[in-house]
Order: C-alpha cells, then structure tokens, then sequence
C-alpha cells in the first residue's frame, strides 16, 4: 500500500513539475481543495472532453448538445430536490479534530473485505490456472465467502440507515466496526450530522433587493429546463439525448485526494430521454456503452469494474457507477442513473409549464402514444476524475539501457491522441540551417497538429522531458537532413528511432493521432 501512495504521491508533483496542475492562488498559500489546469494540463483536458464530445455528439445523429449558464433560478434547485436531499453524513474525529464523510469511511471498510477477497481469489487463480472457475470458487470457498457476505452486510446497512435518516445508526455501525481515523488511529467519533453542498450567492444590486441563488450543484438541471426548447427547435423525437459539458461547484467539507475531490469541477453529463417502460432496456445500453468507451482508451481493463448503488438517489430507479482502480483504490469515475420522469415532473409542478412530449408513433394496438413526461437515463462523468485516471495510468517510471547506461525515465504513456503535444521537433543544433528546416516542418504540421519546438540541451535530454509530457513522437534535423531531406523519427513508449523522408511525417501523424482511429 506504502507503494501505491507513493506512486500518487509521485503524479501530484509531476502534474506540477511538469505544466499540468498548479494549486490555485499558491502565492496566497492556496485555497483548499480547488485547483488550476496549467499549460499542459489545459490541453490534455481538452482533448479528454473532446473525445467525450465527439463519441457522444457527433456520432448520434438523435443527440445534441447545450450550454447552460451556471446561475438559474433558484426554484430550479427547490424542484430537483437538492434545496431539500443535497447533503452528505458528516463526522468528526475528537481527538484529530478532522471532518469525514461518515459513508465513506464505512465504504473504504468494505472495500478492505473486498479487497481481501480478491486477494484469496488471485492465490487460486494461481494456483489452478485455466481450470480455475472464479464463479464457482466465490461461492464456495468459506473465507471468500464470509468477507463478500460481511461487506454486503454493512453496505446494505448502511443504506437502509441512510436512507430512513437513521443517523445513529450510522455512527453505531462506525463503532461497531472499529473504524479509526484515518490520521491518528483514534476511534473517539462525534455524532453523524447532515450537511448540505451547495454553494449560495446573491443576484442583485443591493442587499436589500437581492435574490439568494445557488452556483450550480450539477449541470444536469440545465438540460431539463430546456428539455422543450431543444426539443421543438430541433424538431427531435424519442429517443434522443441532450449533452453538455461545465462547471458545477459543491461546498465540500472533505475535500483530499488530489483533483479526486474538489470544490469546483467540471462534468460531462447527456440525459436521454426515452418512452416510459424502455428505460430499463436503455439504462443497459448506455451502462454497457459508456464502460466500452472507458476501455477505448487502454488504460486496462482490469482498472474498470461496476458498482450498482445499494441506496438509490431520491430520483433514481436504477443505478451504477462506472469504478477505476487509481493508487489509493476503486473510485467512482461515471455514474449511470434511470432518472425516471423525476425531474421533468417536478419542473411542471413548480414551474406550471407542461413538461409532455407528443409521440405520434404507434403503439402495438395501432393507436399514438400521445403525450407524457418522457422518462430519463443519464450518463455523467467528472472531468476532472477522467483527467485523474488518464494521468495515473499513463504515470510510469521505467528502467532504461544496460549496464553502465542503465537510467530511470519517467515517461507518460498517455494515448496519442489525448497528449498535450503530438510531436516535439528538435534541430541537433542552433546553427547551420537546421532551425530553419525545424521551422518549416512546424509551420508545416501547426494547421493540424499542436507541435513543441525545442534546441537547447543534448538531444537525450530533450527526448526525456518530452516523455515526461507524454509528447508521442520526436522529429530530429540534423545535417543528413539537409542532404537528402529525411529526419528521425522517435517514438516514445518503445524509444524505436527510424529514418524517414519529411515528407512522411503526415503520413505518420495521420495514422497514429487520428480521432477516427479511437471513435470508431
């Protein structure tokens, strides 16, 4: 475990070493839990929204994209529910004085049982090889067995407790499972209290006059409020889907573990609106699509896995996150949630507008659907965490050379496509024509491809701090370029160097950095 910490421990000051993440305002000594993207950092998350984009936009013709504002009314928040159910079960340790989320400290407490099991299971694998049945040896092996029952056990526990507001419940089962802060080892707890997320701010030129409004908690309100408007002006019929990427802002009190957890993220949320009855049937498909699209990036697909919520959201019928194993453990990454006609509903109620839509389509008696609340299947992933998980997949440190040759690189595997550079061309000098070659060759590629230039230290420097940006390729001129018009071309997760005529460059980059390559 010591391991895997320090390996974090390693991408937190990588992302800042090298562009990626700074903390905001650090010359004020930082604000908690909020964080900037720098200038690497900006990039590579833009290619990540990208890609959720294109794959969720541009590749269905029935889903369409909006940009809502982040102020709203604040009736919006009364009807979603949040003013009401947005809180999470808070408990302080006496003696660390430190806050925790109550459900998390039980959850990381189950996830032990489960990890222990997994445990038990990898030494059988192991041992019976390809006659091992994984099935089969869950539900019969005693040991296996008691740790999977016993995280059952607590996790349905404590959402029977959660969900009555049974908050002393909560704070027994915390006890009786001896959980122990996780900085001192103290198990001296308060009580369970509620606490709720959203941030409040004013509308208005004086205080008097002013109206209290909220920072969005999620963006997914935008949608709904514009459900009609999208629906009438692209003239779109059931099923479709509305998507959109923004900030989204939350007063978390346990805010640690890197950009896991912030004050102020971003989403990338699509709402799918769908006939009453099918939501299920569209619930499967979407969990099903969304984990393939995951897996697209090849981070392994053994990081992936499924957790189906034990206690359901207020709104939902059906829900599951998508979990990515990072350094400190399985962590929700996407949640897919069969919303149920929940939000529409509300909105008419308060808004006394109709929320219906008219399906003219026929039933199989022959007669119109007619109007109704379209029922909602939602898929919503933190851009942020997305960014997090790329970032410490792609995060190794690798021996090189032989002998008295032998060096550590570190080398950011990240896929071509996302990578905040595509290629770093170096001329071996500064002198003797070959930044001139350097600079056609960008002004070349630049209309296509973000390209760094670079022609200060030796060459294997440069090579080493371009796979520390996760840059793929490296182009070098040296004086055989100006002879016979080739370069060489390095690639970075083998460091395979080749010769090649300029004029292929293209041709490469058309190839290994294409978004029809990862889309299709």
């Amino acid at each position: 475990m010591a391991k895997q910490d320090d390996i974090f421990k390693n991408v937190i000051s990588h992302a800042k070493e090298y562009g990626f993440i700074f903390p905001s305002s650090e010359i004020y000594d930082g604000l908690s839990a909020v964080y900037d993207y720098a200038q690497n950092g900006v990039e590579l998350k833009k290619n990540i929204r990208e890609y959720w984009w294109q794959s969720m936009v541009q590749m269905h013709e029935n889903i369409v994209g909006l940009d809502a504002a982040i102020l709203m009314h604040p009736t919006t928040w009364k009807a979603s529910g949040h003013v009401d159910a947005f809180n999470d079960p808070l408990i302080d340790n006496k003696d660390s004085k430190k806050r925790y989320r109550a459900d998390v400290l039980i959850e990381d407490y189950a996830e032990k049982l489960n990890q222990k099991a997994e445990k038990e299971i990898e030494k059988a694998r192991a041992r019976f090889g390809e006659a091992f049945d994984e099935e089969q040896y869950k539900s019969t092996n005693p040991r296996v067995m008691e740790y999977l029952s016993k995280k059952k056990e607590i996790l349905e526990r404590m959402a029977r407790s959660l969900e009555t507001e049974n908050l002393a419940d909560v704070k027994a089962l915390i006890e009786e499972l001896e959980i122990a802060c996780p900085d001192s080892g103290s198990k001296n707890w308060t009580d369970v209290k509620q606490f709720n997320l959203m941030f409040g701010t004013k509308l208005g030129a004086s205080a008097e006059s002013a109206m209290d409004l909220y920072l969005r908690p999620e963006t997914a309100q935008g949608i709904f409020v514009n459900f009609l408007n999208v629906q009438k002006t692209g003239r779109m019929k059931i099923p479709f889907g509305i998507a959109q990427t923004g900030k989204a802002f939350r007063n978390e009190i346990i805010a640690r573990q890197f950009i896991m957890r912030m004050r102020e993220f971003e989403q990338m949320e699509m709402q799918f609106f769908v006939r009453p009855g099918t939501q299920k049937q569209w619930y499967e498909y979407w969990k099903e699509a969304r984990i393939k699209w995951h897996k697209k990036l090849g981070l392994g697909d053994v990081n992936y896995r499924f957790h189906d919520h034990v206690k359901l959201a207020h709104y939902a019928d059906a829900a599951v996150d998508i979990e990515f194993n990072y350094p400190f453990g399985f962590k929700e990454l996407e949640g897919i949630h069969s919303r149920t006609d929940f939000d529409l509903k509300n909105h008419q109620e308060l808004s006394g507008k109709k929320m219906q839509y008219f399906d003219a389509e026929l039933d199989e008696n022959g007669k119109p659907y007619g109007n109704y609340i379209p029922y909602v299947v939602e898929t919503s992933v933190g851009l942020d965490r997305l960014f997090l998980s790329v970032l410490c997949a792609s995060y190794k440190e690798e021996e090189v050379g032989e002998g008295d040759k032998k060096d550590t690189r570190v080398v950011l595997n990240l896929p071509a496509i996302l990578a905040p550079y595509k290629v770093a061309i170096f001329p071996l000098t500064k002198k003797d024509g070959l930044p001139e070659v350097a600079r056609k060759i960008i002004d070349d590629l630049k209309f296509d491809y973000n390209c760094f230039y670079e022609e200060k230290d030796a060459i294997g420097k440069r090579y080493r701090r371009q796979d520390a940006l996760g840059t793929p390729f490296c182009i070098t001129i040296d004086h055989e370029s100006l002879e016979n018009q080739t370069v060489t071309i390095r690639y970075r997760d083998t460091m395979v160097q080749e010769r090649i005529p300029i004029s292929k460059i293209k041709e490469i980059l058309a190839t290994e950095v294409s978004w029809s390559k990862l889309l299709a």
